[in-house]
């Protein structure tokens, strides 16, 4: 960038008061993909910014660059900017290959961005495919994206080395699996007789859904099954928990003092049941005006099962206790527990 020194140094040039403005110019820009910010390191080399606030060290930096996207190779992709509906033209449909990414990346890929009124074509800056891949991994990794190869379903976990190769499919998240879902009632398909495997669990949830499901999510279903006593591990089982090359290993039943399970609804009526996070609770809590006018006229019921730490003291379970009476009278866990 032309730093203030060069202002006073030739006069000829236009005097700008508040070169705070033209940094903030310069950063919006470089968030909205406009172009790239390049800073020179010592040895130049260098780092790139594209769609995201440079750090201070970079704004403060008199050698930082502005870079047309066309012209430009980045060094780092933000991970997150590669889930659905973030960046333009990326996600034609609900899957993507891998090396549509790459074509994405080229630096010979145009997008047309809705301004007011018009569109305008921007260039996608090029990105090599160690870049791009990095950036596909860290999204796998913090469950921003789900990659699927054959047989092979990773999520939320570090992509083995060698797999991340151009045919690879990408996907948004999966659904998260209920404990119920890995029952005989939900999945007959899995329960042949009254023993099974794990492995035989994640076929029949896999050709359920369409696509292979991820083992991780596989097994903190089968967890909290496991948890709440709705299966159990027959005694010629292997350890649990495990990897999936062990899963056909592991064999597993429903128990003879099975708990009594959620009823099954009526006749009729529509269920939406998943595990939430206490933030996702929050978020219903907020949604709940939304979602009972969507459903005006009609009555919508809430069932609420909470779990807690089997390891928990008895004073914190009498703690979270007098909290949730104060919810509902009935909410509480079992005094005699």
């Amino acid at each position: 960038m032309v730093g203030g020194t060069a202002f006073t140094q030739f006069s000829h040039l236009p005097k700008m008061l508040n070169r705070q403005v033209i940094l903030d110019t310069l950063v919006d820009g470089c968030l909205q993909g406009m172009f790239v910010l390049r800073q020179i390191r010592p040895d130049r080399t260098y780092r790139t910014f594209w769609r995201q606030t440079p750090d201070d060290v970079a704004v403060k930096d008199p050698a930082l660059e502005v870079v047309l996207p066309e012209q430009a190779e980045l060094t780092e992709i933000v991970f997150d900017l590669l889930s659905p509906n973030i960046l333009p033209g990326l996600w034609p449909g609900m899957e993507i290959t891998v090396q549509l990414v790459y074509d994405y990346f080229s630096g010979q890929h145009i997008v047309h961005v809705q301004k007011k009124g018009y569109e305008e074509p921007v260039t996608i800056p090029k990105a090599g495919q160690a870049v791009v891949d990095g950036a596909i991994q860290e999204s796998v990794k913090h469950s921003l994206l789900w990659l699927v190869s054959g047989p092979a379903s990773i999520y939320a976990e570090e992509i083995p080395t060698g797999l991340l190769i151009p045919s690879c499919t990408l996907l948004p998240p999966p659904a998260r699996l209920s404990t119920m879902d890995v029952l005989p009632q939900r999945l007959p398909e899995a329960w042949k007789s009254e023993i099974t495997s794990t492995l035989a669990i994640s076929t029949a949830l896999s050709g359920k859904y369409g696509k292979p499901m991820p083992w991780r999510m596989v097994r903190e279903a089968l967890d909290g099954a496991f948890q709440a006593h709705y299966l159990e591990r027959t005694i010629d089982s292997k350890l649990w928990p495990s990897d999936f090359g062990d899963a056909q290993w592991i064999k597993i039943r429903v128990p003879k003092d099975v708990p009594p399970l959620v009823p099954p609804p009526p006749d009729g009526e529509w269920v939406a049941e998943a595990d939430l996070q206490p933030s996702q609770i929050q978020d219903l809590a907020e949604g709940m005006g939304d979602l009972l006018g969507a459903a005006a006229g009609h009555e919508m019921k809430f069932h609420l099962r909470v779990e807690l730490d089997k390891n928990a003291s008895q004073q914190v379970k009498q703690n979270v206790n007098a909290i949730l009476e104060k919810i509902a009278r009935d909410l509480s866990f079992e005094k005699d527990r």
